[in-house]
C-alpha cells in the first residue's frame, strides 16, 4: 500500500500562526484569557452578530446550543441523515429524541419539500419536533428562508449546524449571521475552514442565549451579581445556578484561531479554484457533481462526486484503493446516520431515507485544501482519471 501524500483535508499553519500561539504560550494566560475573548468577538465581527461563545469542539456547541434552546426530556430534534453523527447525538445528550428528515439529493443539504411534508404528518400527531438543525453539507448553506418561515409557523428552533461552512454565504450574507436561526455553530477541526486544533463556536444575534451559553460551557457558574441567589462574600464569590459542563476553549487554541481567521477568505477563494479546476477535468466522465445553489457560495469544505457504478467498472472501494496505492486518500462523508447501530436500537431501519441512502451508495469525497498545490491536484486528476477506467 502506497504512503499518503495527498490527504482528503489538511491544515494550513503559517508562520504567522506559529507566533500567535508562542506569544500566548510565552504570557500570565493559558486559559480562561483574553484570547478567547479577542476571537470571539472577531468571529462575531466577522459574521456580524452580537455574540460567540467559544468551546473545546463544535460537538460541545451543538450540546450547549440544544440546552440553550430548551431541549429536553420528551422533545424531540429533527436534522440531516447525512452528517456526522454529532449533528444528532447532540439532542440524545439533553434525553431528548431523534429524527431525521431526507435530503435534497442535488445538493445534499435537508430538503424543504421532505421537511414541510413532515411537519404536516407531525403535527397530526402532536410530536413536532422541539429544535430542527439543518446541515450546511461541505460548506453550502440550506435553503434558510423557507426552513426559517417553517420554523416560525410550526413553534421549533432553528440551530444551523455550519460546521463545513464559515466563510460561506447565503444570499449574500455570510453564514453564521442568524437571520434566519436562533444560533450557529461552527467546527475549527484541522481539516474544516480555519483550525483552532479542535474547537467550536455558537454565535448568535441574542444576548440572552449567549449569556447562556457562557454559564453552560463552564459548569454553569455566574461571577454576575445580578444573576446571583445570595449575597456575595467578597470579589471571589460565584455561583452555579444550573448544570454546566467544562467545554472551554483555551487561550492557546483561541490565538490560533485569531491568526487563521484572517487568511479565511482566501482559503475559501482558493478552494473555489481547486473546484472550479476539478470539475473542468472531471466534465467527461461517468460522474456526477452535487449542485451549488444560485443563492449560496459555498465555504467547499468537500469536494464530493456522485460515482454512476453502472458505468464505472472499478467499484467505490477498489477505486479508493487504487487511488490509496497512488498516494491519494479519498473518503466518504457519510454513512447515513439512521444507520448507525447505535440509532438502529430506536426503530430506524434501511430504506427510512432513502435519497439519503442512495447518495451514500454513490458518494466519494476527493482531495481539497487550500495548501494543496496545482501540481498535486494534477496527480489527482491524473490518476482519478486512469483508474476509474
Amino acid at each position: 500500500m502506497g504512503k499518503i501524500n495527498i490527504p482528503y483535508g489538511k491544515q494550513t499553519i503559517s508562520e504567522q500562526d506559529i507566533q500567535a500561539v508562542v506569544d500566548v504560550l510565552r504570557s500570565d494566560w493559558l486559559t480562561q484569557g483574553p484570547s478567547v475573548e479577542r476571537f470571539e468577538r472577531a468571529v462575531a465581527d466577522y459574521c456580524g452578530v452580537n455574540c460567540a461563545v467559544a468551546v473545546n469542539s463544535a460537538t460541545s456547541a451543538l450540546h450547549i446550543a440544544c440546552l440553550a434552546a430548551g431541549l429536553g426530556g420528551g422533545d424531540i430534534l429533527w436534522t440531516s441523515p447525512i452528517s456526522f453523527v454529532a449533528s444528532a447525538n447532540c439532542a440524545r445528550y439533553c434525553g431528548a429524541d431523534v429524527d431525521f428528515v431526507d435530503i435534497d439529493p442535488d445538493t445534499c443539504t435537508m430538503s424543504v419539500e421532505e421537511l414541510e411534508k413532515k411537519l404536516v404528518e407531525a403535527e397530526k400527531t402532536g410530536r413536532l419536533p422541539k429544535v430542527v438543525v439543518p446541515v450546511h453539507f461541505a460548506g453550502q448553506s440550506c435553503d434558510m428562508e423557507r426552513i426559517a418561515a417553517l420554523g416560525e409557523h410550526y413553534g421549533f428552533t432553528v440551530i444551523e449546524d455550519a460546521a463545513h461552512a464559515i466563510g460561506g454565504r447565503y444570499r449574500g450574507q455570510l453564514i453564521g449571521n442568524c437571520r434566519y436561526s436562533a444560533m450557529t455553530v461552527f467546527s475549527f477541526h484541522p481539516v474544516k475552514l480555519i483550525t483552532t486544533g479542535e474547537g467550536g463556536m455558537v454565535v448568535s444575534r441574542s444576548e440572552e442565549l449567549c449569556s447562556r451559553l457562557v454559564r453552560l460551557r463552564s459548569h454553569g457558574i455566574t461571577r454576575d451579581p445580578a444573576e446571583f441567589t445570595f449575597q456575595s462574600h467578597g470579589p471571589w464569590y460565584y455561583e452555579q445556578i444550573e448544570l454546566g459542563f467544562n467545554y472551554r476553549m483555551t487561550d492557546i487554541q483561541a490565538a490560533l484561531g485569531c491568526s487563521q481567521l484572517l487568511r479565511l477568505d482566501a482559503n475559501v477563494a482558493r478552494r473555489h479554484e481547486l473546484v472550479a479546476r476539478y470539475r473542468q477535468a472531471f466534465a467527461d466522465l461517468p460522474i456526477r457533481f452535487l449542485s451549488q445553489d444560485s443563492d449560496c457560495y459555498s465555504a467547499y469544505h468537500l469536494f464530493v462526486v456522485m460515482l454512476d457504478c453502472d458505468l464505472i467498472a472499478t467499484q467505490r472501494e477498489e477505486l479508493a484503493a487504487k487511488l490509496r496505492a497512488d498516494g491519494i486518500a479519498s473518503n466518504v462523508h457519510y454513512i447515513p446516520i439512521h444507520l448507525q447501530p447505535y440509532y438502529r436500537q430506536y426503530g430506524f431501519r434501511p430504506g427510512d431515507f432513502p435519497k439519503a441512502e442512495e447518495y451514500y451508495r454513490h458518494a466519494l469525497t476527493l482531495p481539497l485544501y487550500p495548501a494543496m498545490t496545482d501540481a498535486q491536484q494534477q496527480h489527482v486528476i491524473d490518476v482519478f482519471r486512469r483508474v476509474i477506467g
